[in-house]
């Protein structure tokens, strides 16, 4: 591989100035647009030796034919051209927003004779005033329904409104008391451009003095007995009231900000945005980015904040985002001049209030974030697709119905743990997830190499399909106690690593003879696929849905494993000791050396653990308190190293927290032979007719269907797409 593209422009040729730049193809098409503050310095990484860029920058330059450069005068106007570049050509790795609807506004149209309410998904109506975006549409008339109530202006069409200021005669909404404009015959021009200066002024500012103002004219009214007009003004209190419940209080009255929350992974993020006026959420939008380059969070907040504000006028006087970019400043005045020059303060949330809005937004777009994927994987149209693109990807000679993807999780080299997912037709098969202890290992790849064998060693054990029965025939079928295996062979195993996880899982398939299965890893953050001795990995465009259902399955693998840890770890007394600020491994060890075993530890008191040499009384105190909390298990005495059984006289162990799919059996540490897992301390065997090794990683007895599950199409529309 040479080390740059032959087409590389001369270094002296390319400014220092801020500009913007665009790759384009060999057919002219432009294949990404960027800014640089000097697109010298900038351009050059693009240039660097190949094999030293980021992957998808590497198949990017490698596609490109020419880069060409337009310089500007100021980092502003490179975001101005930037984003008009990116709106006009729509490249392929810039990032890609997916917005998962338009969103319902309330619209007030000042620019007509006599303004009307609405509610409407079109930001373009000239002279109109919005509010909004509302998360469902009945929220916008359930606001407007209370509203006019309290500030009777004009809802009905233009058609209902010309022909009713032609004929005299009162509209249709006004007859029945839901229009109060000049149509309705009960107010005049100016009047009623009166009350909707006083609703669009409430609207904006939320202004509890209406509020006010109202109750004491309903006193008055009650005072000179004019109960009818008093109860009137109540009621219009109680629909104002109504409105400001239905817009949270977050933050002072005088707080006018747009707070963005992201939630991102390798392929996706999804944003969340609350608009604050007044100190109340007034609008929530979420929509979805598709990632085609490894881009940092600042450079997405930047784009991000830029799709927002380019085409809106609605631009706050502070932008809270959860990252600053690296040119924050220029973002900021590029800002202010969307406000018309009015000052645009750009900050993330450090404490306080805003903190804790930040952290509802994080939490709603890791929420979306994780509809999104499940929507996307629910289609059974494109999980068919997304199987057969892995097909093709991997040179498979038929679709992988089966997946199977392993992971290892440890605690700093302890509690090292496996778990194996099972997906079937894309879908997991939760009945079937399996956990592994591993005993002793030296690393990452020698765990994998150990549990592939141990799943390897059982793989020929799995149950043939059975024979399906006529329904119609006469013939008695006598009941089978259903097998607690695998329902058939895996076509594709996964491990979640590079390289050096897929050179252990094929050590273990070659020693337990098995060349029938593809193989392959996928590298977390560069998301590559490695296939066994191929020195470049396999790149899938960052928006393939076989790339999608790939990282779903190994990030289940990760969080299935760690579920699993965890659960350990609370078990495991010296990782609770650790936790102990103050507390390493070398004041475990002699603390436990002091006192002989757990169990005599536990039963000193805080004075006697104090007279172990560097544990002062603060630290005893918290020793005594965390071993308090801390639930006791059976091989308490047991040397360092020794697991604890996990699994009851049947084998099955214990439900997994985290897996809603039922009890998931683990593994047992025997190894493919049938020996015990060797551990420090007396030796030990294992009987290979006892039922615990032979139901140690077999499934629950609950009847399952067998082969592939076929599952029909859940939505004819297609998977929906928030973003």
């Amino acid at each position: 591989m040479a080390d740059t593209v032959s087409w590389r422009p001369k270094a002296g040729e390319i400014p220092t100035d801020p500009g913007v730049y665009r790759w384009r193809d060999e057919a002219g098409r432009v294949l990404y647009v960027g800014k640089a503050k000097n697109l010298r310095a900038r351009l050059s990484n693009y240039f660097a030796p190949l094999p030293t860029l980021h992957e998808r920058t590497r198949r990017m330059v490698l596609t490109a034919r020419s880069v060409e450069w337009t310089t500007v005068g100021s980092e502003i106007e490179a975001l101005q051209l930037e984003y008009t570049w990116i709106k006009e050509f729509d490249p392929p790795f810039n990032v890609k927003f997916r917005d998962d609807k338009s969103y319902p506004y309330m619209a007030i149209t000042l620019g007509e004779e006599s303004p009307r309410v609405m509610v409407t998904r079109n930001r373009k109506i000239k002279g109109a005033k919005y509010f909004g975006p509302y998360p469902k549409i009945w929220a916008v008339h359930d606001t407007i329904d209370l509203m006019i109530k309290v500030f009777p202006i004009r809802t009905c069409s233009d058609s209902s409104y010309k022909k009713a200021m032609q004929t005299g005669k009162p509209c249709f909404p006004g007859q029945i008391g839901k229009c109060g404009g000049p149509c309705s015959q009960k107010v005049t021009i100016a009047e009623h451009r009166a009350i909707v200066e006083e609703f669009v002024r409430f609207m904006g500012s939320y202004d509890r003095r209406v509020i006010t103002t109202l109750r004491q004219r309903m006193a008055a009214a009650a005072d000179a007995m004019d109960y009818e007009q008093a109860a009137r003004y109540r009621d219009q209190v109680g629909a104002l009231e109504a409105v400001l419940e239905k817009s949270a209080v977050v933050l002072r009255d005088s707080v006018d900000l747009d707070l963005f929350g992201v939630a991102e992974d390798e392929l996706a993020a999804a944003v969340q945005l609350f608009s604050v006026r007044g100190g109340r959420i007034r609008g929530v939008r979420g929509w979805v980015v598709d990632k085609e380059l490894d881009i940092s969070t600042g450079d997405l907040v930047e784009q991000i904040v830029q799709g927002q504000y380019a085409t809106s006028d609605d631009v706050p006087r502070e932008v809270v985002v959860p990252e600053l970019p690296e040119d924050a400043e220029a973002l900021q005045q590029w800002l202010s001049e969307r406000r018309g020059g009015r000052g645009t303060k750009l900050s993330t949330a450090q404490r306080g209030d805003r903190a804790g809005l930040a952290r509802t937004a994080a939490q709603n777009a890791a929420q979306a974030l994780m509809l999104y994927k499940t929507k996307r994987s629910a289609d059974y149209t494109t999980r068919s697709a997304a199987l057969a693109d892995i097909q093709d990807a991997l040179g498979m000679t038929e679709a992988p119905l089966r997946m199977e993807c392993y992971d290892i999780s440890h605690l700093q080299g302890t509690n090292v743990v496996a778990s194996m997912v099972v997906f079937e037709d894309g879908l997991p098969r939760k009945d079937q997830y399996r956990r592994y202890t591993i005993a002793e290992t030296t690393d990452d790849t020698d765990s994998m190499y150990q549990v592939l064998s141990r799943r390897l060693a059982r793989l020929d054990e799995d149950a043939a399909v059975p024979d399906v029965p006529d329904a119609t025939s006469e013939d008695v079928v006598e009941g089978t106690k259903p097998t607690k295996r695998f329902a058939y062979r895996p076509q594709l195993l996964i491990v979640d690593g590079g390289q050096p996880q897929v050179q252990a899982a094929k050590r273990a398939m070659d020693e337990a003879g098995v060349h029938d299965i593809a193989l392959v890893g996928i590298a977390k953050r560069l998301e590559e696929l490695w296939l066994p001795d191929d020195d470049f990995p396999v790149i899938m465009p960052r928006n393939s849905e076989a790339l999608f259902l790939i990282q779903r399955i190994r990030d289940e693998a990760h969080r299935f494993a760690i579920t699993h840890q965890r659960t350990r770890r609370k078990r495991d007394v010296r990782s609770q000791l650790s936790e102990i600020p103050g507390l390493g491994p070398t004041r475990v060890n002699a603390l436990l050396k002091h006192f002989g075993s757990v169990a005599r530890l536990r039963e000193a008191t805080a004075e006697q653990i104090a007279e172990v040499n560097g544990v002062g009384p603060a630290t005893a105190a918290a020793v005594v308190t965390k071993l308090a909390q801390t639930p006791r298990s059976a091989p308490e005495g047991s040397p360092p190293g020794a697991s604890a059984p996990e699994a009851g006289p049947s084998g099955a162990s214990a439900p997994d927290a985290g897996s809603p799919g039922g009890s998931v059996p683990e593994a047992s540490n025997a190894d493919p032979a049938g020996r015990a897992a060797s551990t420090p301390g007396p030796e030990r065997t294992t009987d290979p007719d006892a039922p615990a090794a032979a139901a140690a990683e077999e499934p629950s007895r609950a009847s399952r269907p067998v082969g592939p599950v076929r599952v029909p199409d859940v939505s004819a529309d297609g998977p929906s797409r928030p973003r």
